[in-house]
């Protein structure tokens, strides 16, 4: 086990250090040197709606106003076309995580209009692994769903869709020992982290992976030698959503264009849960999110592409299934 980093500066997530949107106008929180170990208290994107009680219920009363993100810390010394370099050096989830999704006519999520209602489940983080239903135990891997700097253009901007300097871009490899590198629009960079997953499955499907409150610690450096458009990063994954290479059940899906050839291999997954892993239709939706990876399989076979979903068989307890 690797020791514990050795911390500079801790952010709470008091109120008055988390904001939901992205502004080079936002008075940063700290200032710290570069090389500095910063260790964040980052909020679930839910911002406590839930509770380990909680039922689908609770959906109905939840508002969604921007992702809690703790920050902006001010880099010294960083300056617009230099680069940020963000070392996630550890996660430490809090024993509780929700994954969820809105009714379909919320239009939210990648098959809104295959699920009328909203579906719910309160996943035990016990350690490295969090617990679904029927002895389902997901592997965690915990990183930041959203993490970035300010951008450049006036203004107050949504925490929702990704841009070239960072946000909610949902990589599910900046894990522990992985690298962000990031453009810097501002001075000072103004570093925000929130919505960390515990786990999650390339695509995040349903709209959430198993979302979590989480400390980050992260080494925040500048690096004036690197010249980068957009978001990159150096990772060792894992590239699979169980971690390891074993037994995978898959589905692919073909049609003449990719969105809907994602969403037929989806589809065709859950059906496979429920009709052979015996999971309710809501439950095989929240499932694929949390565990199930999305892979372009071609693009060049015109005019049909493939998408295919990957299940780690590893997943179920005392698997034999086909």
């Amino acid at each position: 086990m690797s020791p514990e980093p050795t911390v500079d500066r801790e952010i709470s997530a008091r109120d008055e250090n988390v904001h939901r949107g992205w502004s080079a106008a936002f008075d940063p929180i700290a200032s710290v040197e570069p090389g500095s170990v910063v260790r964040f208290d980052c909020r679930g994107a839910p911002d406590g709606h839930f509770d380990s009680e909680s039922t689908v219920e609770a959906l109905e009363t939840m508002s969604f106003e921007g992702h809690p993100l703790t920050g902006p810390v001010r880099v010294e010394g960083a300056e617009p076309g230099d680069v940020l370099a963000v070392e996630f050096l550890e996660f430490q989830h809090k024993g509780f995580g929700v994954s969820y999704f809105y009714p379909g006519d919320a239009g939210k999520g990648l098959l809104p209009e295959s699920f009328e209602d909203p579906g719910l489940h309160v996943w035990d983080l016990d350690g490295e692994v969090g617990r679904f239903v029927d002895g389902i135990e997901v592997p965690l891997h915990p990183f930041p769903g959203v993490v970035g700097v300010a951008p450049s253009e006036p203004g107050t901007h949504s925490t929702v869709p990704p841009r070239r300097v960072g946000g909610n871009i949902d990589i599910k490899h900046l894990t522990t020992g992985s690298t962000l590198y990031l453009p810097v629009e501002t001075e000072g960079a103004l570093l925000s982290i929130g919505d960390c997953h515990a786990a999650q499955g390339d695509g995040e499907v349903c709209v959430t992976g198993i979302e979590a409150p989480m400390f980050v610690t992260a080494r925040l450096s500048v690096r004036s030698d690197m010249n980068v458009d957009g978001p990159q990063f150096e990772t060792t994954g894992p590239f699979t959503a169980n971690g390891v290479d074993g037994p995978t059940y898959g589905t692919a899906g073909v049609a003449d264009e990719l969105m809907e050839a994602t969403k037929l291999a989806v589809r065709h997954m859950v059906d496979h849960l429920e009709a052979v892993r015996g999971l309710t239709r809501d439950e095989a939706y929240l499932l694929c999110s949390a565990a199930v990876d999305l892979k372009i399989n071609q693009v060049v076979n015109r005019p049909m592409w493939t998408v295919s979903a990957y299940l780690p068989k590893s997943i179920f307890p005392g698997d034999d299934t086909v």
